[in-house]
């Protein structure tokens, strides 16, 4: 049986090209969202396997930017501490 909880989730970083509009950010729930100053959107956070990453995917190609990159990291503790 696999642990799909937020602590055993592998997060990734997701980058687009442009800035997500406020009307989507509730459909990227659980995910920390940055307009950064060069105008791109990176999205951050726990993703629990594969199928979750393809679904979350799927809603970055429905928004309409452009997919930079798709690239796993370590958690923020921070971050992590506060789920």
């Amino acid at each position: 049986m696999n642990d799909t909880s937020p602590s055993h989730a592998q997060y990734y970083e997701i980058r687009l090209k442009g800035h997500l509009e406020a009307r989507w950010v509730k459909w990227f729930n659980g995910l920390a969202i940055k307009l950064e100053d060069r105008g791109d959107t990176l999205l951050t956070g726990p993703v629990v396997d594969q199928a979750a990453l393809h679904g979350l995917l799927k809603k970055v190609r429905d928004v309409g930017l452009p997919l930079l990159s798709v690239n796993p990291v370590e958690p923020d503790t921070e971050e992590v501490s506060e789920t």
